[in-house]
């Protein structure tokens, strides 16, 4: 017999049939279910102290651990001192070892005194039940490569040496690729040289014998090298670290192919805020990288997981405040219902941000429903339904929502992204002459309609003063600026800085044009655009977009017991 059941719960349902009772069985390893825990930016920005930490752990152990909420991750900057002018970009504000590691700001973390790092919190937060994790950004800091650092070689201690000489942060740091949006504060490390690699594998022992049980990489471009051999020093090590990466909105489903083995979450989307915009924004996002079966796909030791991002519930700061919490989230209940439940049914990693010390009942029950929470961890065939429409009848005393299984009409659209090169779909960029002084880039490969405009991008070659050229010439040779109209003052990044919001990040990854690697782009032979700060090359992604749908995106799961979930939303 069949049993139909529907919980409702305005702006979303969950409708469920019982059609088995069989239970999958599933390995224990690294990962094996989408992570969940807590994470500090969200309520504190980089400010959190010891103190406020220890005191969130604690709770988040005594309410949220029977949940399965067990990491508590402490976000970007712990290492920067809290002092006047200290903010994200700002440079000779942090505290680094005789490495040229980030080592804890002993003001705001004084367990850390004496050479600890954070030992003495992860034994702490390890004695509550509870796994460690902290926030690291890719590459080296810019002040330990002003300052020269010598190279820790981990394995025999004392300075890194090779052909006969010491090695020091100035030989691995690579300027000409700073971060995006961090440039002041750190660069790429050069992972060919093998002071490079020493450098790396000194950060991630330190980190193990620190007992972290996740680190969670910070950049906003894929260094494939890079991550390649931190997962390469994270197997070897005698702790298992959860490896989390947050490259943001640039991610597509084809560069996710080349990482998610080598990691076990990584951010698909742009920092998630308490605005409904933001949500709407990932719906599309998820329903790509669901498509393209990447949900709980191989990972580091087990399996990797799509990220949307940490839950902006509860008690809040602002995004870029040097303060910690001080308002509610500015998502209605039903928006907030919502949100939990597409990160709960598109199984994203559950890390709540909001401030644990002043939890309201709402809050609690929404992110410990035990349905949502069922279908995160044991649902699976996760993906959008795009056969549901309904239309709303609106008066004074009611809406109705009258769904019908019917398919939604779509209509093609195009997006500039990023991919490996290594992707053969990559190479569709063409010249096409304007006139004698002007040409554009074209995208022209599966237009799906012959007489459909192309997607094009201005080129010209970079701008250098006169006493500038010859400094540069062999370094930008055959490298172009790209601009999207003919007003030459706006150049296309790599990609939209990872700490844009979703209605920033609309406005696409245009900036004032500068000689940065990041606006540098070559057309090689084969008609693959490639980025000259991140190695990626630029693709038009073909994307449906809904015509027709009433507003309702819907999505379906399949329980562990043959559960049939059904949920469906009004965006």
């Amino acid at each position: 017999m069949k049993m139909f059941v529907l919980i409702s719960l305005c702006f979303f349902c969950l409708s469920l049939y019982r059609v088995s009772s069989e239970i999958p069985d599933r390995g224990l390893y690294h990962a094996s279910l989408p992570p969940r825990g807590w994470n500090s930016y969200d309520s504190f920005c980089w400010t959190i102290s010891e103190e406020e930490f220890l005191q969130s752990a604690e709770i988040i152990s005594q309410r949220l651990r029977p949940h399965r909420y067990e990491y508590v991750v402490v976000d970007y900057l712990w290492y920067r001192r809290k002092v006047e002018g200290a903010y994200v970009d700002s440079l000779g504000f942090d505290v680094i070892d005789e490495w040229g590691r980030m080592i804890p700001d002993p003001d705001r973390w004084p367990s850390s005194r004496g050479g600890k790092g954070f030992t003495e919190v992860a034994k702490k937060v390890h004695a509550m039940g509870l796994k460690f994790g902290i926030h690291v950004m890719r590459g080296i800091s810019t002040q330990a490569f002003n300052a020269n650092a010598p190279i820790l070689d981990s394995l025999k201690g004392g300075v890194y040496e090779e052909s006969g000489r010491q090695w020091r942060a100035k030989d691995i740091g690579i300027k000409e690729r700073a971060c995006v949006w961090m440039p002041h504060g750190f660069m790429s490390v050069n992972t060919k040289l093998g002071a490079g690699r020493a450098f790396l594998r000194s950060l991630y022992r330190q980190y193990a014998g620190w007992g972290l049980n996740m680190t969670a990489y910070i950049g906003d471009d894929l260094d494939i090298d890079e991550i390649s051999f931190v997962s390469e020093v994270l197997k070897g090590l005698d702790r298992p670290i959860l490896y989390s990466l947050s490259p943001g909105t640039s991610v597509t489903p084809a560069m996710a192919k080349e990482v998610s083995g080598l990691v076990n979450m990584y951010r698909i989307s742009g920092d998630d805020w308490d605005s409904w915009g933001d949500v709407v924004s990932h719906f599309n996002v998820t329903r790509d990288f669901s498509t393209a079966n990447m949900i709980g796909a191989k990972g580091l030791q087990g399996k990797s997981w799509p990220d949307l991002d940490m839950l902006p519930l509860g008690w809040l700061t602002d995004q870029g405040l040097n303060v910690g919490p001080h308002r509610w989230c500015k998502l209605s209940f039903d928006e907030q219902r919502t949100q939990m439940t597409l990160w709960a049914i598109a199984k994203s990693p559950l890390m709540f941000g909001g401030d644990v010390r002043k939890l309201d009942d709402f809050t609690y029950s929404l992110i410990t429903n035990p349905i949502a929470l069922e279908i995160n961890s044991f649902s699976s065939n996760n993906m959008e339904f795009p056969y549901v429409t309904g239309r709303k009848v609106t008066n004074k005393k009611s809406r109705v929502i009258s769904p019908n299984l019917s398919k939604v009409e779509t209509s093609d659209t195009r997006i500039l992204g990023l991919t490996t090169c290594k992707d053969s779909k990559a190479n569709g960029w063409s010249t096409e002459a304007l006139d004698q002084d002007l040409e554009q880039i074209c995208w022209k490969e599966n237009l799906g309609n012959r007489f459909e405009k192309p997607f094009c991008y201005y080129k010209r070659k970079p701008l250098l003063a006169s006493d500038e050229e010859t400094i540069y010439e062999q370094q930008y040779q055959g490298k172009l600026h790209l601009l999207a109209g003919e007003r030459m003052e706006f150049c296309l990044n790599a990609s939209p800085n990872r700490k844009l919001t979703s209605k920033e990040s609309k406005r696409g990854s245009l900036s004032p044009c500068k000689r940065d690697a990041n606006q540098m782009w070559e057309l090689n032979t084969s008609g693959a655009l490639v980025n000259s700060y991140s190695g990626l090359c630029a693709i038009a992604n073909s994307v449906e977009a809904n015509v027709d749908s009433g507003g309702i995106r819907s999505w379906i799961a399949t329980g562990r017991r043959g559960l049939i979930y059904l949920k469906h939303s009004w965006c």
